[in-house]
């Protein structure tokens, strides 16, 4: 009996045993398994090596197969773009809001505060005296929100307001004017163009713009694309996309670049209304055909692309905006 016994006790260890191992294969196994899993992040907070190579595969695939943002190429712009901007009911609300809009901020801008302009008679003659079908492109440092209209609307005189037709087209961040369906019937009224922050140069309202200065029309346009943040004492970092306007149209424009200062002080940065008795000071500098090469040098090309028939000369927009702001 007692062999029987100690028999019988050594089979349930056996089995105990055999259970045992078996049980810690199969943990083994499940252990081996988790740990081939690919991980996303590793425990240092990296990512893993296969999202790595995805990564990896993307970037090439976008290098090989997207247009590199070092390079420029032409893009043409169809008569298409305009149908949409040029109907009739736009055109009725451009008739009516530009010139009133335009005169109030002419009002405000020389009956309670005080402008000083310098070579006025410059983009007086660029834009009254340009022959017939001649796009016009201006570009100016941006300092306060209302920009534009206000110091356009100085600019100008009250008849000149009053023709809606031939008064600029601009653009303005989508997030910022279109937000939704009233501001967006608004700013198109105004002849406002929408542009999308981070499409680039190569989007609709982009193409938009060029398809107006191929018929003739005015575009003012801020290189920095935004406002400055240190209350105008610096000029931003220009974009490229006052390069692609002059670049991709159908005859070259005319640009006249001008600077202003002093609209820190009408609509300080947070300001819920403009201010009144502050002193704005612009500067027009004579504009030519022989601008356009120039901005194109310095808006579109990278800066370790060199182009010396063009960019040795001394004569550029930039510089001298940035020695009247000096």
């Amino acid at each position: 009996m007692s062999v029987q016994r100690i028999e019988r006790g050594d089979m349930w260890k056996n089995k105990a045993r055999a259970l045992q191992l078996q049980l810690r294969d199969r943990f083994r196994v499940a252990v081996d398994k988790h740990r081939r899993r690919p991980a996303i992040f590793s425990q240092n907070g990296s990512f893993s090596s296969t999202v790595e190579r995805w990564l990896r595969l993307f970037r090439d695939f976008r290098r090989d197969s997207l247009p590199s943002t070092s390079t420029f190429y032409r893009k043409r712009v169809t008569k298409d773009l305009n149908a949409e901007e040029d109907c009739v009911i736009h055109r009725m609300l451009q008739a009516v809001a530009v010139p009133v809009i335009g005169n109030v901020c002419h009002i405000f801008m020389h009956g309670l505060n005080s402008v000083q302009v310098y070579g006025l008679e410059k983009l007086h003659d660029a834009l009254l005296h340009r022959p017939k079908n001649k796009s016009l492109i201006t570009v100016s440092n941006h300092v306060a929100s209302v920009d534009d209209p206000f110091v356009i609307a100085s600019l100008l005189p009250p008849s000149v307001l009053l023709d809606a037709q031939n008064l600029r087209w601009t653009l303005c961040a989508t997030d910022r004017c279109f937000k939704n369906p009233a501001t967006t019937a608004f700013f198109r009224s105004v002849k406002v163009l929408p542009v999308s922050r981070g499409d680039g140069i190569y989007q609709k309202g982009m193409d938009m713009a060029i398809a107006k200065l191929n018929s003739g029309g005015w575009v003012h346009i801020f290189p920095e694309g935004s406002r400055s943040r240190d209350g105008g004492k610096t000029v931003g970092s220009p974009k490229r996309g006052v390069g692609r306007l002059i670049l991709d149209a159908d005859n070259v424009p005319l640009v006249v670049p001008f600077v202003h200062t002093g609209m820190q002080d009408v609509m300080p940065i947070g300001a819920t209304f403009p201010r009144i008795g502050k002193t704005v000071s612009s500067l027009s500098i004579e504009g030519s055909q022989t601008l356009a090469p120039k901005l194109i040098c310095r808006f579109v090309l990278p800066t370790n692309f060199l182009w010396p028939d063009i960019c040795s000369s001394n004569l550029s927009p930039t510089s001298a905006i940035y020695s009247v702001k000096s």
